[in-house]
């Protein structure tokens, strides 16, 4: 059996969704009575997901559109002559630009005409190379001596300006990298040639460390045969007389001179070989003075290249120090050959005298055969006579030792000649380098900013578009509170311009009182400072009047949810003013739509009076606003019907 309590309690809780149906039955009846209130009801339904649409389409991929965004380009450089080579390194910066495509870039000829197209909102900024960016930028005598001045305006969009300074740090980058890249480039070729000069430089060395040693063994053997020669040449002038004094006691021997005379054939041996001995000393001599030649010239070029080399920054001091020494070595060689050469020539004049003797000698004995019998018994002993042979024999022997060694040291001179000459063709007549300090090739290329209409901080930016909304929605909070469709039965008969302005006097007044303390809460809440305060001013009185009567329009042709169509507007306009982002970014069909839009040139407006952006102009756009104001008045004054009521009947749209 139920207990009455829960019966009741059953009962109570029916009877309140039968009274929940009841009401709901009813209002289902007013959606089927009045279809404008369903279509109405569809449309508001509607309103949140057209408006997530809308806003979300516009900002879903902002980066993939930076392709529509006009940049100005201007390439005014000059170019440079850098290391035997002509660079332009202005056109390869726009060259690469263009190749990426990040932006709409567009070939502009005078900067001033590139500023004035950023001033007038044409391009969102713009990239100015001046005519010394190569000659500052390439040999990186400074810091940031080759500038690229980007000129941007901060009041015409802050987001544009934002993008222009991230723009213009990865510009930097990008071309001090390149440059970087470039200079490496050279310092590898250069430490390329050095390497082979070096290996060629070792190579000359190298003959010249044989030439050397091979010269030195022959200056050896030249002074270990001179030395020979100077030996047999003391036994023979000993036995020359030793035979002189012989021949002093040939006069007293005369008569037994013919017992022990020489033969003949003895005499012609001993005429010829005197003669053969003057005339090898003639040789010789002759020989000496062109080694002595050779050898100053030797000494000549070594002391020359020893002066260049230690001059040079290429040479160690180890080469220098050899050099050095064998500079004082062919000075030793040249001192040498001097001396032999003054004992060359004593040793010749005395095998001439000899010569001349000997031959006088055997003429005479040729002529005295007959008291040549007297004569033998007063020649020199036989080991007399050998001592003179040996003496001959060992002056033979020197002087072929003296050939030899004239020859290894002609030969050694020839190999230092061309080792010299190798080493003076891998030589570099000059050591290239780069130019410039440190730091101003590690970072040569530094951006340079021009802000046209600075904006004071972020915040700031953002003002040109929320104040629009703003006002927009104070209009339309203005429509709900009036009942802008309800008129007078009294004004029936008035003129539709009258009626118009009738009822929007007090809602004009209001949107009025909301322009000045939108203007009042900017400059004194906010602290935004306003470049041009009347202008400002009669923006947000122009703005207001003409989105109320836009508003009204829409009220007046759809009733109601004119006013909710008002908020969709709003929506639509946010995000095709151009107002936070540029409207390049949000997609073609709201680059299209912009320029329609009443927010659009009010948000200019506001920029221009506000920052001083597109060059302080802002009567244009504003009277485009006025433009869409007076549109809306026209459409409120023909579209729509009013609902004439007695004035006891009208009220409030809103139930206070």
């Amino acid at each position: 059996m139920t207990h009455p309590l829960v019966a009741t309690r059953k009962g109570g809780f029916r009877k309140q969704i039968a009274h929940i149906l009841f009401i709901a039955q009813i209002e289902a009846r007013f959606l089927i009575r009045f279809p404008r209130m369903l279509v109405a009801s569809l449309v508001v339904a509607l309103i949140p997901a057209l408006y997530a649409v809308i806003y979300l389409s516009s900002v879903w991929d902002p980066a993939a559109k930076t392709g529509a965004l006009p940049v100005a380009l201007v390439n005014l450089d000059r170019g440079v002559e850098y290391h035997d080579s002509n660079f332009n390194i202005g056109w390869e910066v726009l060259a690469n630009l263009r190749t990426s495509n990040r932006f709409g870039y567009r070939s502009v000829l005078d900067a001033e005409d590139a500023r004035r197209m950023v001033r007038e909102g044409t391009v969102a900024f713009a990239l100015i190379i001046p005519e010394d960016f190569s000659s500052n930028a390439l040999p990186g005598a400074e810091p940031g001596g080759g500038k690229l001045v980007v000129f941007t305006s901060e009041g015409n969009n802050y987001q544009s300006a934002a993008l222009a300074r991230h723009f213009a740090e990865e510009l930097g980058h990008q071309v001090n990298e390149r440059l970087n890249e470039r200079r490496w480039a050279l310092v590898l070729a250069n430490a390329a040639g050095s390497q082979r000069s070096v290996e060629r430089l070792r190579e000359g060395v190298h003959e010249l460390q044989q030439g050397a040693k091979e010269l030195s063994g022959g200056a050896n053997a030249v002074a270990s045969g001179a030395k020979t020669v100077h030996t047999g040449a003391n036994q023979l002038s000993e036995g020359v007389g030793q035979l002189s004094s012989g021949f002093k006691q040939l006069g007293e021997g005369l008569r037994t001179m013919d017992a022990k005379r020489p033969r003949n054939s003895d005499l012609a041996r001993l005429q010829t070989g005197a003669e053969a001995l003057a005339n090898g000393h003639a040789e010789m001599g002759k020989g000496l003075v062109e080694l002595q030649t050779g050898s100053q010239k030797l000494r000549t070029g070594v002391n020359q290249y020893r002066d260049e080399a230690k001059n040079s920054l290429l040479v160690s001091a180890q080469v220098t120090e050899g050099l050095d020494q064998l500079a004082e070595g062919v000075t030793q060689l040249d001192t040498g050959l001097q001396s032999a050469r003054s004992a060359e020539q004593q040793l010749a004049d005395g095998a001439n005298r000899l010569s001349a003797g000997v031959g006088e000698l055997t003429n005479g004995l040729r002529a005295l055969n007959a008291g040549l019998r007297t004569a033998v018994g007063k020649l020199p002993e036989d080991r007399q006579l050998d001592a003179l042979g040996n003496g001959a024999v060992d002056l033979a022997e020197g002087t072929a030792a003296l050939a030899e060694g004239t020859q290894k040291v002609k030969s050694g001179s020839q190999r230092l000649t061309a080792g010299m000459d190798l080493l003076a063709d891998a030589l570099p007549a000059s050591v290239s380098r780069l130019e410039g300090s440190a730091q101003g090739l590690a970072n040569s290329v530094r951006p340079q900013m021009e802000v046209e209409a600075p904006v004071q901080n972020n915040g700031s930016s953002f003002a040109p578009n929320v104040i629009p909304a703003a006002l927009w929605l104070g209009a339309g909070i203005v429509a709900f509170l009036f009942n802008v469709r309800a008129m007078p039965r009294q004004a029936r008969f008035f003129s539709a311009l009258a009626q118009l302005l009738g009822k929007m006097l007090i809602p004009a007044l209001v949107v009025v009182v909301q322009a000045l303390l939108v203007l009042l809460t900017v400059r004194f809440a906010l602290n935004i400072h306003i470049l041009h305060l009347p202008a400002f001013l009669l923006t947000l009185v122009t703005a207001s009047l003409t989105f109320l009567l836009i508003v009204f329009a829409l009220t007046r042709a759809l009733g109601d949810a004119g006013k909710g169509l008002a908020m969709l507007f709003l929506a639509i306009q946010l995000t095709s003013s151009g107002g936070v982002l540029p409207i390049e970014l949000s997609g073609k069909w709201f680059i299209n739509l912009s320029p329609w839009l009443p927010l659009t040139w009010e948000v200019r407006a506001l920029k221009a009076t506000l920052f001083g952006a597109y060059g302080g102009a802002w009567g244009e756009p504003l009277l485009h606003v006025a433009a869409a104001g007076l549109v809306a008045a026209i459409v409120a004054c023909t579209v729509g019907q009013w609902r004439f009521v007695k004035t006891a009947a009208l009220r409030p749209a809103v139930d206070f």
